[in-house]
C-alpha cells in the first residue's frame, strides 16, 4: 500500500523543484524528504525523478504517478469532509490567507463572523502573497486563499486546486489634490503620459505597465514603494500618480483624489478564492467560502 503522505511529498516536490524548498514547505529536514522520495520509488518500483541542474524534475513514471496522486488527494479531501461532518468533532480549525489588502474588507470580517457563529471553530488569518498562497495550500498550511492570479499561476482547471471568482477589484487612477486631472470623475489613461509615476510592488507594477502600454505610452516610473500606504504617501506629497485597486482605502490620505479610468470594461484585477480540490465540501471551508462570497457581493468597491 502506498502511503498518502509520501504522495504528498512528491506533489510538493514537483511544485517546489528542489529538496531544500520541499523540506521548508513541509517543515521537514532535507534528509527526511530525500528518504521519503526514495521510499516512494521503492514502493512503486520505478525511478520517479532525475537531476536537472540544481533542481529535480519528474521522470515519465513520476508524471504518471503525480496525476494519480492529484486525483487521490482530491478524493482524500472529500473523505475528510465526510468524516468531519459525521464524526461529531467539537473543535475545528480554519486557516485563511490572502494578499494584504484583502484582509481588512474580506478575510478579517469573515473570520469574526465565523467565530461568532461557531465559537468552537478556531479561524486564523495570514497575510500571504499569491505565489505563496498556492504553496501553502498544497502543503496543508492554508485551507482558503484569497488571491489575484499572476502570470505562471496554476490554471483554473489545475487538478490540485478549486479556484472560483470572488470579485472584480477595479483599478482607479489616484492623483494628489491640485493635480490638473483632480477635478475630473473619469479620465483616459493616455492623459497621464507626461506624469511621473509611483511604482508599487512588482506584480501591480507589471499590470500598470501593461495597461499604459495598451494606452500608447510607457509610464515614467520615478519612485518605488512596496506597501500601498507608502505609495499613497508619495502621491499625497505630489511626487507622482498611480493606479490603485479599490480595495486599498484612501481614508487616511484626504488630499488624494480617486478617478475612474475609461474603458469597456474599466481596468480591474480578478480576485479568486482557492482551496485544495475536494476540500470545498468540508463544513468549515464551505462556511468560509459562503461568507466570503456574501461579503464580496455586498462590496462597495466593485
Amino acid at each position: 500500500m502506498i502511503n498518502l503522505r509520501l504522495l504528498q511529498t512528491l506533489r510538493v516536490m514537483n511544485a517546489q523543484g528542489t529538496v531544500a524548498a520541499t523540506a521548508r514547505a513541509l517543515n521537514l529536514s532535507p534528509s527526511a524528504v530525500s528518504q521519503q522520495l526514495r521510499q516512494l520509488s521503492r514502493e512503486v518500483g520505478a525511478e520517479l525523478w532525475e537531476p536537472d541542474g540544481r533542481r529535480i524534475r519528474l521522470t515519465t513514471a513520476g508524471c504518471v504517478l503525480l496525476h494519480h496522486a492529484d486525483l487521490l488527494s482530491a478524493q482524500w479531501e472529500r473523505a475528510r469532509a465526510d468524516l468531519a461532518d459525521h464524526g461529531g468533532a467539537s473543535y475545528r480549525t480554519l486557516r485563511m490567507g490572502g494578499f494584504a489588502t484583502s484582509i481588512g474588507p474580506l478575510l478579517a470580517p469573515t473570520a469574526q463572523e465565523l467565530r461568532e457563529a461557531s465559537p468552537s471553530t478556531r479561524t486564523t488569518v495570514a497575510d500571504i502573497d499569491t505565489r505563496h498562497c498556492y504553496e501553502h495550500l498544497l502543503a496543508g498550511k492554508l485551507d482558503i486563499a484569497v488571491l489575484t492570479p499572476l502570470p505562471g499561476s496554476p490554471t483554473m482547471d489545475d487538478p490540485r486546486f478549486d479556484q472560483q471568482p470572488l470579485m472584480d477589484d477595479y483599478v482607479d487612477l489616484v492623483v494628489p489634490e491640485g493635480h490638473p486631472l483632480a477635478g475630473r470623475e473619469r479620465v483616459e489613461l493616455c492623459e497621464t503620459a507626461d506624469d511621473d509615476w509611483i511604482s508599487p510592488h512588482h506584480d501591480q507594477s507589471r499590470l500598470i505597465e501593461a495597461l499604459c502600454t495598451a494606452a500608447g505610452f510607457a509610464p515614467r516610473m520615478v519612485h518605488h514603494a512596496d506597501e500601498w500606504s507608502a505609495v499613497l504617501s508619495l502621491i499625497s506629497h505630489g511626487l507622482g500618480v498611480c493606479l490603485v485597486p479599490r480595495l486599498v482605502p484612501l481614508t487616511t490620505h484626504p488630499r488624494l483624489r480617486r478617478l475612474c479610468v475609461g474603458g469597456d470594461p474599466p481596468p480591474f484585477r480578478r480576485v479568486l478564492t482557492c482551496v485544495r480540490r475536494g476540500s470545498e465540501s468540508r463544513l468549515t471551508i464551505s462556511d468560509g467560502l459562503r461568507s466570503l462570497r456574501a461579503r464580496a457581493a455586498l462590496s462597495p468597491w466593485t
